[in-house]
């Protein structure tokens, strides 16, 4: 089940929210554990145990740690039994054939291959789960006793299965404790909405035309082609993805939760290292408190924080998936926040902002080529097209129809990226009180009403980052 779909919509989101809100207090978080479950069983019944597994297992291991504190010895075992059985559940369902696979591609053998089909979320809720283990090792927080407490944190269908990633110690006293109110709940509404609309009509309508582009042959590919193609599929991962967060941020909301905000309107930044503050926030959080700086951070000269960077970004990317052209993509970020870090940034401190945005846009441009292409042949191949080898020139026929047709979308997709939008909405609240609070009520009624009707011609149109 997707939140972009009719049957979460107008059935399992409206009777979760009854559920819920007549519930006594002190049953809330188990309607929200057991409607989760449900919500994940609906499209992964099989991995329902192993999620359930995953849950009950950290549970145990943080209580563990917690009773034997005061034996150091101990503590320690159980927290790297922890992070074995994560990593290992996860490396195995995740990257079991990528090994295998180039196993015997290196030495010529035939180890067999087993097609595993991959849990959903699986690297989001396993990162979470994670995360408490860690903190209650380090003492950072404080052990959850509630069983049905700690598996609304890992279960809570808003962000189960594609984030943001939550850590524990960002949510830990709204599980014991958290007032939902009218205004709160109309703000997730709000805000849920905008991400539905993001999805539905933003990043499934500019994804018809890279759909188009990416299973055109390259040899066919014209420039115009290959970069209309290319930056289609930028803004579609990015309203796709922000989409999702904001759906989980205003789902969260109306059950009392503040999530963290995963997206920052990453396309109006000015270097790369903006950039990665900016786009997927918590995943970069994440790593940057559990990888980089256990690993020494800045903290021992430059040459071990240029390691400790492109350790990071190889694990980003292999997090994201068990192929040649993710951990491609992590090392290519990694080397230009290094770059950026040696002289880039300071070159770029007083040039005009209009050049440190299409210097952070190339970038990115071509690191999404990586990032879509599993077959490495392909993604060069895409590259080439994009600057001239090999294709069909400039530009023709089809190349001008897609720009034309595509014209309007590709607007307010540029509009959208930026905070110009929001921040027009905002201030027609303050600034007409009165014609805001019907305006801005329509508006948002019209996108639901626009998304609805979109919805009902569409059987399936699941996110990019359910594959992660």
């Amino acid at each position: 089940m997707v939140f972009s779909s009719l049957t979460f919509l107008f059935a399992f989101l409206p009777i979760t929210i009854l559920l819920y809100f007549i519930a006594p207090r002190n049953l809330r978080n188990l309607v929200l554990l057991v409607t989760s479950l449900v919500f994940y069983a609906w499209g992964e019944p099989i991995y329902l145990f192993l999620m359930i597994f995953t849950t009950v297992f950290d549970f145990l291991c943080g209580l563990l740690i917690e009773k034997y504190r005061n034996n150091r010895g101990v503590a320690k075992c159980i927290f790297i039994i922890s992070v074995i059985v994560n990593l290992g559940i996860l490396g195995f369902f995740k990257y079991y054939k990528f090994i295998v696979f180039n196993i015997n591609s290196i030495t010529g053998l035939n180890i067999p291959i087993i097609d595993l089909p991959l849990p959903v979320g699986i690297s989001f809720y396993t990162f979470q789960t994670m995360s408490y283990v860690i903190d209650v090792y380090l003492n950072k927080v404080k052990v959850q006793r509630n069983i049905v407490s700690f598996g609304t944190y890992v279960t809570m269908f808003p962000q189960l299965i594609a984030g943001p990633i939550v850590k524990y110690g960002d949510i830990a006293e709204q599980l014991g404790e958290r007032k939902e109110s009218m205004g709160l709940f109309g703000e997730g509404v709000e805000i849920f909405i905008r991400g539905l609309g993001k999805k539905v009509l933003l990043a499934n309508d500019i994804g018809i035309l890279w759909t188009a582009v990416k299973a055109t042959p390259f040899q066919e590919l014209t420039v115009l082609t290959a970069w209309l193609g290319i930056i289609g599929f930028t803004f579609q991962i990015y309203f796709d993805f922000s989409g999702y967060s904001d759906m989980a941020i205003g789902l969260g909301k109306m059950f009392g939760f503040d999530i963290m905000k995963n997206f920052d309107y990453p396309y109006i930044s000015k270097s790369i290292t903006e950039f990665w503050r900016r786009w997927h926030i918590s995943l970069s959080d994440w790593f940057r408190e559990y990888v980089y700086i256990p690993l020494g951070g800045n903290r021992k000269g430059r040459l071990n924080q240029y390691r400790n960077l492109i350790i990071v970004w190889l694990l980003t990317g292999l997090w994201h998936g068990a192929n040649w052209n993710f951990i491609l993509w992590g090392l290519y970020f990694g080397l230009f926040l290094i770059i950026e870090k040696l002289f880039l940034l300071k070159w770029l401190e007083n040039k005009p902002n209009v050049i440190k945005h299409i210097y952070t846009l190339l970038i990115v441009i071509i690191g999404w080529v990586l990032f879509e292409f599993e077959n490495l042949s392909k993604c060069f191949g895409y590259l080439k097209a994009m600057f001239g080898i090999g294709g069909q020139g400039l530009y023709n026929g089809q190349a001008i129809y897609y720009l034309y047709t595509n014209a309007i979308i590709f607007i307010i997709l540029i509009i959208c990226s930026t905070p110009i939008t929001l921040k027009f909405i905002e201030w027609v609240k303050v600034r007409f009180k009165l014609v805001g609070n019907t305006v801005v009520p329509l508006l948002y009624f019209i996108i639901m009403l626009l998304s609805t009707a979109y919805l009902v011609n569409e059987s399936y149109n699941p996110f990019l980052y359910f594959r992660f």
